[in-house]
């Protein structure tokens, strides 16, 4: 549970049964900035499959990540994590740092750093289709 930077609760549990990317991420890590444009085309590319992705805020504040959001399209979620909960749940230890979650829920790959080849964003998401 949290809120996303648009102000709407959130739950990943409503996205069982889709293969779902969560990606820490902040606008301040240049990683970060430079895979964005690759998780636009890979939910396009992967969004018949269900694809969803989740973007988790993390070690920056929201008003930068809404305007780089908004700047680049994202069409999913960023969750606001202020406690770090989510960071410490998912044992982030850098940005960025992606986990591949399963149509039933199970984490079945992670990415540290990035931004991911075509070759390994395929690899992981074979994983959770």
């Amino acid at each position: 549970m949290g809120t996303t930077l648009d102000g709407a609760a959130f739950d990943l549990a409503t996205y069982r049964g889709q293969p779902v990317i969560v990606n820490f991420w902040g606008p301040s890590c240049i990683p970060c900035r430079d895979e964005f444009p690759q998780f636009l085309h890979e939910l396009d590319e992967h969004g018949t499959d269900g694809l969803a992705i989740v973007g988790v805020l993390t070690d920056d504040p929201p008003e930068p990540a809404r305007q780089f959001a908004a700047e680049y399209g994202a069409t999913w979620p960023t969750v606001i994590d202020p406690g770090e909960s989510f960071k410490r749940a998912y044992r982030v230890v850098a940005r960025p740092h992606t986990w591949f979650v399963d149509r039933a829920g199970v984490i079945r790959s992670m990415q540290i750093g990035g931004p991911m080849t075509d070759a390994e964003f395929e690899r992981h998401f074979a994983r959770i289709r």
